[in-house]
């Protein structure tokens, strides 16, 4: 397992999967939030006919969801970077890429209540399977 590692202090399995999953989890909250906020704030496209493009703008600027989903956004941006920083780009940017769709499937299913298929969870079992022996 040392091979993904490229700088001695962040030399375990424990700390690489600490980095991908703060770079997973990050991500999906964010991706999540910023879905919800615009199922909350309705059709862009109507709300951009009956009350112009500054309408649609500030239906998505003042919604407080979408700047969560934005935060949570950044911070998987920057915990990404810092991945890459410490551990090889074979293998942090395929895991934590691979992984936020497994667990955005689970969150769209959990918190949109959104129909998740059997081929996605199919789909998502052989991402898992593939992250492993990646890791492997």
């Amino acid at each position: 397992m040392n091979i993904v590692f490229k700088s001695a202090p962040w030399n375990s399995a424990l700390a690489s999967a600490a980095m991908v999953a703060a770079v997973v989890l990050c991500s999906t909250a964010g991706e999540v939030l910023t879905a919800a906020a615009m199922k909350s704030i309705g059709d862009l496209d109507e709300i951009r006919t009956h009350s112009g493009l500054k309408g649609a703008i500030r239906a998505v600027l003042t919604c407080p969801l979408f700047f969560a989903g934005v935060g949570f956004l950044a911070l998987a941006f920057f915990s990404l970077l810092f991945a890459l920083n410490h551990l090889n780009l074979s293998f942090a940017a395929p895991a934590t890429a691979s992984l936020t769709l497994v667990t955005n499937a689970i969150a769209g299913k959990i918190f949109l209540k959104e129909n998740v298929d059997r081929r996605r969870w199919t789909a998502a079992i052989l991402v898992c399977i593939g992250v492993y022996l990646l890791a492997h």
